[in-house]
This record gives C-alpha cells, sequence and structure tokens, in this order.
C-alpha cells in the first residue's frame, strides 16, 4: 500500500486505525470461510480462548511480506503479543492458516523470534499455536532460504545465561515445516485429533520420495503420540487450548522462580484402598492410574506422553497443592517393563520436572529393562545409561516407593540407591533383587537342574525349582534391605501420601525453591 501525504495529526492517527483494521481481517471473508469449512477456528478466536479477557497486547500486527504480491497477508500469516492466563503473563505465537495456508516467510520468522528472544529475556512462559503448511514460495526458494532470520541458540531453547521458560503447544491443524519445529522445542504438545505434525507435508514426502500418505498417516494423534512428538490428544480446540493452560499451572513463569502451590485437596481415591488396588502376586496386573489417585489431590493429575512408551506413566500433579512429577510402571501394559521408549520418555519427563523446579516421586513396580534384539537393536543400553544419569543429577527433591517389584537395571531406572534419591521406601509387599526369582533360579542354577531332570526327573526338578524360588524371594524381601538401610524405611500403603509428601518438604530443607543451586 502506497503511503498518502498527510498533514494533520487527526488524519495520520485515521491512517493508522485504516492499517490496524486491515491487520485484523485475517485471510478475510472468503479465507476465513474456508478456513471455518475445514473444522478450525481463526487464529484470533484460539487466542481469545485462551487468554483472560481485554488482557491481549499485540505487537507486530502491521507486519506485511518482504515479498509483496496484489493479495493482502496481515501479519505475514502470524499474530504474536502477549496476554494473561491464570493471572500471569505469556508471549503467544498463533500462526494464521486462514491466509497463504499459515505459511512462513522471513518477515514471519523475524516476527516469531523476536518474541521468542523477548520472553526468555523477560522470563515469560511461552505459548505455540500451530497450524502451517511449511515455507512460502518464492520467499523461501533458491538463495533466500540460506539467509531465512532463524537464530537456533534463541529458537529451540533459552541461550546460556537466560533460565528457560515453558514451553506448551498446541497442534490445531496441519502442522509441517516451521509449526513442527514449533513443536518440537515445546515441553508440553496436545493436538487435536484432526491436526497433524510432520517435518514435512504429505505433498513433499510423495514429491521426493513417492510414498503417498494422508495428513493422519504421516503425522496424525498415533503416530505422532506414539513416538512422543505430543503429550496428548484431544477432541477440540478448546480442550486443547484448556490442557496447555492446565500444564502451565504446575510450573514457574522461568526456572529461577518456584514452581506455584494451589491449595490442598484431599485424593481422588482413599489412600486406605491401596493395600487393596495392588495384588500381592507379581504376575498379576493393575492400572498404575489407581494408584496415583490415591496419592495424588483430587483432580490433579494431567497425563505427559501415555501414548508414548506406555509402560510407564508420566504426569503432573499435586500432592498437598505443591505441584510434583510422578513416575510410575504400568503392569497393565509388558508387566511394566521398560523398552527403549520408555526409558527416552522419562528422561525427557525427569529433564522437565528438574529444569522448573518440580520434585520426583518414583513409583516401582518393574519387573526390569526389556531384553532381546528388538530393545537392543532400539538403543536400550544407550537410553537406560542416559536416563539413570539424568535422575542422578536432578536436584529437586527425589522420592522412590517401592509397591511390589523392582528388579535389575529396572528398579535403578526408576530411581533407585545408584541415582541419589533423596528418600527411598518400600511396601511389606516389595521384592527386590538382580532379577525376578522364576528367571533367576533358572538362570543362576541351570547346571545343577539339568542334573536333577537328568538323574531324578522331572518331578525332582520342578520340585528343587519351587524350594529355590521360595529361598530366593525370601531374599527379595524387604526387611534385609531396610535392616542395611538399602531403604530409608518401610511404609504401609495407606501412608503412602503422607510419607511422600513429608519427604518433599524435608528434602527440599533451604535450597532454593525453584530446584537450582545458586
Amino acid at each position: 500500500m502506497a503511503e498518502r501525504v498527510t498533514s494533520t495529526m487527526g488524519e495520520k492517527v485515521e491512517h493508522l486505525r485504516t492499517r490496524r483494521a486491515q491487520s485484523l481481517a485475517m485471510g478475510g471473508d472468503e479465507g476465513l470461510r474456508k478456513h471455518r469449512e475445514s473444522g478450525r477456528l481463526p487464529v484470533r478466536e484460539r487466542i481469545d480462548l485462551l487468554l483472560e479477557p481485554e488482557s491481549w497486547f499485540e505487537l507486530g500486527a502491521l507486519a506485511l511480506p518482504e515479498h509483496r504480491t496484489d493479495r493482502d497477508i496481515p501479519g505475514d500469516a502470524v499474530v504474536t503479543g502477549y496476554g494473561l492466563l491464570d493471572g500471569r503473563r505469556i508471549a503467544v505465537i498463533g500462526i494464521d492458516a486462514s491466509v497463504v495456508a499459515g505459511t512462513t516467510a522471513p518477515v514471519s520468522m523475524r516476527k516469531q523470534g523476536r518474541l521468542i528472544e523477548q520472553a526468555q529475556r523477560f522470563g515469560v512462559p511461552l505459548v505455540l499455536l500451530c497450524d502451517a503448511d511449511g515455507g512460502r514460495m518464492p520467499d523461501v526458494s533458491g538463495w533466500r532460504f540460506s539467509g531465512l532470520p532463524l537464530d537456533f541458540t534463541r529458537f529451540l531453547k533459552s541461550p546460556p545465561g537466560l533460565p528457560p521458560v515453558p514451553r506448551a503447544a498446541a497442534v490445531l491443524g496441519p502442522s509441517y515445516g516451521d509449526s513442527a519445529l514449533h513443536a518440537s522445542t515445546a515441553h508440553f504438545v496436545v493436538m487435536v485429533r484432526t491436526g497433524s505434525v510432520a517435518l514435512s507435508g504429505p505433498s513433499v514426502v510423495e514429491s521426493a520420495i513417492g510414498e503417498r500418505l494422508t495428513d493422519a498417516e504421516l503425522g496424525g494423534p498415533q503416530p505422532a503420540a506414539e513416538t512422543g512428538n505430543v503429550h496428548m490428544v484431544v477432541d477440540t480446540e478448546r480442550e486443547a487450548l484448556d490442557a496447555v493452560a492446565a500444564f502451565l499451572s504446575y510450573l514457574p513463569s522461568s526456572a529461577e522462580r518456584p514452581a506455584p502451590v494451589g491449595p490442598p485437596r484431599e485424593p481422588g481415591r482413599p489412600p486406605e484402598q491401596l493395600a487393596e488396588l495392588v495384588p500381592l502376586g507379581a504376575r498379576a496386573g493393575y492400572d498404575m492410574r489407581q494408584v496415583l489417585d490415591a496419592i495424588a489431590d483430587d483432580a490433579s493429575i494431567l497425563p505427559w506422553g501415555d501414548g508414548w512408551g506406555p509402560s510407564l506413566l508420566t504426569a503432573l500433579a499435586r500432592i498437598r497443592g505443591r505441584p510434583v512429577g510422578l513416575v510410575a510402571n504400568q503392569p497393565v501394559v509388558r508387566a511394566g517393563a521398560l523398552d527403549p521408549a520408555a526409558l527416552a520418555k522419562e528422561r525427557a519427563f525427569v529433564d522437565l520436572c528438574d529444569t522448573f523446579g518440580v520434585p520426583l516421586v518414583f513409583l516401582h513396580d518393574v519387573p526390569g529393562l526389556m531384553i532381546g534384539t528388538q530393545a537392543e537393536r532400539g538403543g536400550i543400553l544407550r537410553c537406560y545409561e542416559q536416563v539413570v544419569s539424568r535422575i542422578a543429577e536432578a536436584r529437586v527433591p527425589k522420592v522412590g516407593v517401592v509397591l511390589r517389584k523392582a528388579y535389575g537395571g529396572g528398579h535403578f531406572a526408576m530411581g533407585g540407591r545408584p541415582t541419589r534419591p533423596d528418600f527411598l521406601y518400600a511396601w511389606p509387599s516389595a521384592e527386590l533383587g538382580f532379577m525376578a526369582p522364576d528367571t533367576g533360579v533358572r538362570t543362576v542354577h541351570r547346571r545343577l537342574l539339568e542334573r536333577a531332570l537328568a538323574e531324578q526327573g522331572s518331578g525332582a526338578r520342578d520340585q528343587l525349582v519351587e524350594e529355590l524360588t521360595r529361598e530366593w524371594r525370601s531374599e527379595a524381601e524387604p526387611w534385609e534391605a531396610a535392616a542395611h538401610l538399602s531403604l530409608d524405611d518401610i511404609i504401609e500403603p495407606a501412608a503412602t501420601r503422607d510419607v511422600v509428601a513429608t519427604s518433599i518438604e524435608i528434602a527440599w530443607g533451604e535450597r532454593p525453591r525453584s530446584g537450582r543451586w545458586e
């Protein structure tokens, strides 16, 4: 738009208002109509749903693309600014897919990068509303791509010297290229079931390698959840934005501040039920979510990555109003054994909690690490080393409780003694050791059992297995571990919530409540 000559301040202000009105048009009537017909909300309605009324403070509204055409592209297809969420200031980047499919160009990238840099410098949480179809042509073609204003020292993470700020992303439509990169930087990613996220979209994939895929097949809810690209899948955009708000409610505005405390509540399930919820037989299945309900405050559990490595549950929650990170084996999925995906998820979650000063609570019921060719080819050794190292390095309070079984490397990967937990407890039903009794007896005493079979027959061998297993289980009981201080105490199941809460209070001691030593 060519500048016109104005002679009075009033005319200049009127010209400003005209330009501001144009910046609010987004994709115009036709673009917004098509966008709504796809089942998606316009970006400004999304922002209104997320933030407190009348709190929006926009920056960069008058931005326009470097490569101008006859088509208006308000804000260069991205909306950026600040607003209030639960009384706290947050920064918001919302991709406007109602115009040029939300594609990225140099100005929109510069606009996003500037807000990210500000959020990091000001210590403000960052929310990313993803809905874009990758790079815009010809704006990023040829030599222009190399010169894009993208600084990975700031775009992907907080630069040295600045404490990290929480990042949450909502995938609200097909999200490729820049939007996918945003999601990859977030500590929490929620996706609507009609969304998708991938490095490149189906059209690029087909052109490049000849693979024909739909959005859902490439990066829809199932593949995205199973790979850990998203941590939660919901039905509607409103639910997605509510999930973003819930996630941020557990975390401080930046890593140098304490995590916010909410009003304490009673647990969702009476703690007295814990002894009945967990069966004594090591092979009997039960849903660990019921145990979490009896330990955490009512309606406070926010699952994180349920579709990724599902033999391990990770969730943010509150105990007596204080945020905690729950890490628990899930016996109904492969008996709770830890595979590479579960270990990778655990490491990422431990890192999240330690970064933002959220205490960690480990609930052990683990038969061990997955073994075999699939686990080895999945890199289980590397994943195991990384998770135990990260747990050991964590400075937030760490409290562990062995509910039923904790064997081998699985025990250590759940915050066992070598990872330096502040407190480690067990129920009377706990079993500990380097290997489960059934497997251990057949492994350690293999030759003895073979000799019994050869000399006395299968009946004698089976009787010997039973005797050795009984002896093995006796040594696996928690009493000697407590006697030698490998455990801090053996507790009644009903006391778990109170013991964990008190232990966290003691473990904080005089350390900064952000969990970070000066």
